[in-house]
């Protein structure tokens, strides 16, 4: 359109300049004749500031009709400037990483740790996992399982690999009446049929990993089958007609996919004895213990050095409270440590959210004599109940604690009446790899 009107412009000024001449004609003998004013056209007056306005704004349309070219390779000029710029993002991204996993190196070096690292156990194979490794170890397990138990490794396929309990729960009760409508009419074909482009079990079961893989270890096959509606055949799960004694099997592995808990990796507990030393209240934990950056640790580090000047603040209790249970949010795991009557250390690692019976139970485990009551006094003069249902966490037991363990006195006291000798501490496995306290 722009291009049509300058065509227009050229041409008005073209002849505007008067009628053309021969390059060979002679200019000199033709003089020009120039008409008057009476006897052609009027000249055309200037326009009016109206006409003026009302071409501005013409020529504005123009200009907007041509726009959306221009708006185009600006979108190409803004896309590339933010591929750009999402580059440059991530590459500094990478590097404040790299310069944080070396700056977490360098101020604490594994050797230095008081723990080298979060480990995890393996349930199936046994194997120490990173956090990173977990996942993707216990799926691999639960295929090798396969081969020895479809049934078992299918039912912890829908467990373990289907992060929403509800769809899990709504597929495991679907697949439970089918089970039950084929033992209730094991003569009816079409209890043992299952079309898979059924709405419940598209919406239901197909969505559930395992869920397939559960239903063919009972037994039912892939078959193609055609449909009455339809010209071409549909696929279809379709299970043999079975004895009263494979019956009974099923409902047996209907019972195990009812039971069927995720597998998860279990916390390594790192159970490490040290000798007596005076650096038992010194803790360098990991960065995986807390549930912090590494820039929102030194802000914390900058937050502590306030405490004093807060604690000097009148606050009501229920503000405190509410204060100490955001603090407690931030860790993830706890290291503890437990100073027993001799002077040696038992360390372990925890969840923050680990309970204080599971406590007990890891010091009874790593005691010779576990079965005599004792004691155990938190920092502060608090004593610890094994009956007490109370988070690590909530007992003020994050990241690092150092525990005092003791005989429980009336026992020992009956005990040395009888003529009996003090109990013995740790078990000999744990004496073996003692170590001492940097």
């Amino acid at each position: 359109m722009k291009k049509f009107f300058d065509d227009i412009k050229r041409d008005i000024k073209f002849k505007s300049a008067g009628p053309g001449k021969k390059l060979t004609e002679d200019t000199s003998t033709k003089p020009e004749v120039v008409q008057s004013s009476s006897s052609g056209k009027q000249n055309r007056n200037a326009p009016s500031e109206g006409a003026q306005r009302a071409g501005a704004a013409a020529l504005a349309r123009i200009e907007q009709q041509q726009r959306p070219k221009v708006h185009t390779s600006q979108d190409a000029i803004r896309n590339q400037v933010k591929r750009e710029l999402e580059a440059e993002a991530a590459a500094l991204a990478e590097k404040e990483k790299a310069a944080a996993v070396a700056e977490g190196s360098k101020v604490k070096d594994p050797t230095c740790l008081s723990v080298a690292c979060v480990y995890f156990l393996c349930p199936l194979t046994g194997a120490k996992l990173t956090k990173s490794e977990r996942e993707a170890h216990i799926k691999e397990a639960i295929f090798m399982r396969f081969e020895e138990d479809a049934v078992e490794a299918s039912v912890m396929m829908m467990h373990t690999f289907n992060k929403d309990k509800e769809k899990v729960k709504a597929a495991v009760d679907i697949i439970s009446k089918y089970v039950e409508n084929i033992c209730k009419n094991p003569t009816e074909e079409k209890y043992r049929k299952i079309k898979l482009s059924n709405k419940v079990f598209q919406e239901k079961v197909h969505p559930v990993e395992g869920s397939r893989e559960f239903l063919q270890a009972l037994g039912f096959i892939s078959t193609m089958l055609p449909v009455e509606v339809k010209e071409e055949e549909e696929e279809f799960l379709v299970l043999p007609e079975q004895s009263p004694d494979d019956l009974e099997l099923m409902k047996e592995r209907r019972d195990r996919l009812q039971r069927g808990e995720p597998v998860r990796a279990q916390l390594d507990r790192q159970p490490q004895a040290f000798r007596p030393s005076s650096n038992a209240q010194h803790f360098e934990l990991p960065p995986e213990f807390y549930n912090l950056t590494m820039e929102e640790l030194k802000r914390e580090q900058q937050q502590r050095s306030d405490l004093v000047d807060k604690n000097a603040m009148l606050r009501t209790k229920a503000m405190r409270e509410k204060e100490e249970q955001r603090e407690r949010r931030k860790y993830n795991y706890t290291l503890l440590r437990v100073r027993l009557p001799d002077g040696s250390l038992l360390q372990g690692t925890f969840y923050a959210w680990d309970r204080l019976p599971v406590l007990f139970e890891f010091i009874r485990d790593s005691l010779v004599d576990g079965w005599q009551p004792f004691e155990l006094i938190a920092p502060g003069g608090q004593k610890l109940q094994e009956s007490e249902d109370v988070a690590l966490a909530e007992s003020n037991l994050v990241p690092a604690a150092l525990l005092t363990f003791a005989w429980d006195a009336a026992v020992q006291a009956d005990i040395a009446a009888a003529g009996g000798k003090s109990p013995t501490l740790l078990k000999p496995e744990l004496l073996e790899n003692i170590r001492t306290l940097s």
